[in-house]
């Protein structure tokens, strides 16, 4: 039976967590190394200026596993390295209960998670719900377990990880899935000012996201088309276009006078 580490960047007692493990639970062995606080947006930080602490936790009769002081990648480190008795066969991390598209997966704990799994060598695969009021994380577990299905059919090539976004609707309104690429689209930000009672400013980040026109097969413009998306990424971030552009600009004889 396949063993498969469960991880996400919410923490322990994420409704998409419970979800995702008791639909895995049925297929295949899962351990869950999990961080102890929520740690969105937290990138693919690792923790280097303090220790980590470990602590087995059972949240109720359905999921069990350790909490990590730290970030999703260093749950992922060390359940590899330091806490499960074999490498896992297949990571996964989520269910997130926002989308994980366009530019904003840059910043996303739950892709980096599955990422970390993709420099360890080991196939790994990050699912994220765009949550609007729904939350059908059922939806989101069902559809995890069919891809993970067809994994097993197919060789993961290295430093790839498979990035799967679901609209937010009941299974039977999922209109089908499409292989996209990452979209363009972003976040327009912006810095709300406030006061302390002391006067003193602070500043909360909000913002609204930005779609892009004309991005068919996009992983964005699937889901707001009702259709799950299903997008390969690679951890080599190279502009290789640009490096023949700038050796044709000599760019990189900077030593010359």
């Amino acid at each position: 039976m396949k063993n498969i580490l469960l991880t996400n960047d919410d923490g322990i007692y994420s409704d998409g967590l419970k979800t995702l493990w008791r639909y895995l639970r049925k297929q295949y062995n899962v351990s869950a190394v999990i961080p102890e606080t929520e740690k969105s947006a937290v990138a693919d930080a690792i923790n280097l200026f303090s220790p980590l602490k470990i602590k087995k936790i059972q949240v109720d009769k359905d999921l069990h596993g350790w909490i990590v002081s730290g970030t999703p990648v260093d749950c992922v480190k060390i359940a590899v390295s330091s806490i499960l008795e074999k490498t896992p066969d297949m990571i996964v991390s989520g269910i997130n209960p926002q989308s994980n598209m366009g530019m904003d997966l840059l910043y996303s704990g739950t892709v980096s998670a599955a990422a970390e799994g993709a420099v360890l060598g080991i196939p790994s695969l990050a699912v994220s719900l765009d949550c609007k009021k729904n939350y059908c994380f059922e939806t989101a577990a069902e559809i995890t377990m069919r891809i993970i299905k067809k994994m097993e059919e197919i060789e993961i090539p290295p430093d790839t990880i498979i990035n799967i976004n679901v609209p937010d609707v009941p299974l039977s309104k999922i209109k089908g899935a499409y292989l996209t690429y990452q979209s363009k689209a972003r976040y327009k930000e912006e810095y709300e000012e406030r006061k302390d009672p002391r006067g003193n400013s602070y500043y909360w980040l909000k913002g609204v996201f930005r779609r892009v026109n004309n991005e068919k097969g996009s992983d964005v413009e699937a889901v707001k088309r009702g259709y799950v998306s299903i997008t390969p990424l690679l951890l080599d971030l190279t502009s290789h276009s640009f490096i023949s552009y700038l050796q044709k600009k000599r760019f990189d004889d900077i030593f010359l006078k």
